[in-house]
């Protein structure tokens, strides 16, 4: 069983139902009793960095989480924001990240010509043999929302690397903590094999 957080910053939905679809079974995580009951964690996020911090904290549920995944060691997925949120901060905001991952946010160039935010299909190549990568290509794309992305202190901590107007990190691994900048639930089959991977580590 997957939980998926509720913590009033994701699309929720969109992520159980893709789920569903493939036939995993998922639940809505939205209390800390839920919380401390999880085995497999799926942390969605859409929308500004500080917020998002701002209920973890609110919601009393920051020192379960770090629980979760530094001492049990649960496999966590970080989808869009979720996956900012693992890292130790973002210039979007002034608050701390979780910091599960030595990583930082930063903005994507706007001096280049391209749009921002980046919206739409784009390649993932994989950079690095991991679980949650099994099976793809350097051609794989998935679907992007976002105007800041994620660059690692330690290259063996990517597993995709995405172009757009600079090579940024677009999924990141630490032992069972994964994050991946794309929507899985958004990129049809290729994000349905990603789920897929993660429901059976």
């Amino acid at each position: 069983m997957i939980s998926v957080l509720d913590y009033g910053m994701g699309n929720i939905g969109s992520i159980t139902n893709m789920f569903k679809w493939i036939g995993v079974d998922s639940k809505v995580c939205d209390n800390l009793s839920s919380l401390e009951s999880a085995q497999k964690l799926v942390l969605p996020g859409v929308g500004a960095f500080d917020h998002a911090m701002s209920r973890i904290i609110d919601l009393g549920i920051l020192e379960t989480l770090n629980h979760k995944a530094l001492v049990e060691e649960i496999p966590i997925l970080g989808i869009c924001l979720g996956m900012q949120l693992i890292t130790r901060g973002s210039e979007e905001g002034k608050m701390k990240g979780l910091g599960w991952i030595p990583a930082e946010v930063r903005s994507l160039p706007k001096s280049i010509g391209l749009k921002i935010p980046h919206m739409g299909w784009n390649v993932a190549s994989t950079c690095m043999k991991s679980d949650l990568s099994d099976g793809f290509s350097e051609k794989t794309r998935f679907y992007f929302v976002h105007s800041y992305a994620v660059f690692c202190d330690d290259p063996e901590a990517c597993i995709f690397k995405t172009s757009y107007g600079v090579d940024f990190d677009s999924g990141i691994q630490r032992g069972k903590i994964f994050g991946v900048q794309f929507h899985p639930e958004k990129s049809h089959r290729y994000g349905a094999k990603l789920l897929r991977n993660f429901a059976n580590l």
